[in-house]
């Protein structure tokens, strides 16, 4: 019985990678792994966690190449997350190669059944075009009092929550510059 016993444990030992042979093996291959591709340290785009995030790519997009990814895991240098992800986190290379994942803007035009697309410089123009319009007509600069208040209700803002500080303030002093009252977070959605 102790024989049998301590063969098992000896074998088990073995498939969980314990062995030599396993051990040999990895210390050769996980150097190499990604060897070839570039880390780019990010933010996971789902809650307000903020977890770090380090995104390996083959291709540089600075000559041209289209970047594919090939990897992602957590940071262990990041201070939130420690190198942990949750299952949604864990799941981001199917998230940023999904088929559906919609990669430039698109519109749909009045009377239009379908979406068209069009390129980011005709989609920042409207939203500008669009926001002026809107904040020329409804902007409150005085109260019935005559008070400066400088208010635009008419147009809300919804800000992510997986973001740095200092984007954070920035976005939210961007809003606050245009007049704009509604203003929230994805964090508490």
């Amino acid at each position: 019985m102790k024989a049998t016993g301590a063969g098992v444990a000896a074998t088990s030992l073995g498939a969980m990678g314990f062995g030599a042979a396993e051990a040999a093996v990895a210390a050769h291959v996980r150097p190499l792994k990604l060897a070839n591709t570039t880390e780019t340290r990010n933010t996971c785009p789902y809650c307000s966690v903020a977890c770090g995030i380090i995104i390996y790519s083959k291709g540089d997009v600075r000559k041209g190449e289209r970047a594919e990814v090939v990897h992602i895991e957590g940071d262990v240098d990041h201070p939130t997350n420690l190198g942990t992800l949750c299952p949604k986190g864990a799941a981001l290379k199917d998230f940023v190669q999904a088929p559906t994942r919609l990669t430039q803007p698109r519109i749909r035009k009045p009377g239009s059944d379908r979406f068209e697309d069009v390129s980011w410089d005709a989609a920042l123009d409207r939203i500008a075009r669009l926001m002026k319009h809107d904040r020329d007509a409804n902007f409150l600069a005085t109260n019935a009092e005559g008070l400066a208040v400088n208010r635009w209700t008419t147009t809300g803002m919804l800000a992510a929550s997986a973001t740095t500080n200092e984007t954070a303030w920035t976005t939210f002093k961007v809003a606050k510059a245009l007049g704009i009252v509604g203003f929230d977070n994805q964090a508490r959605v």
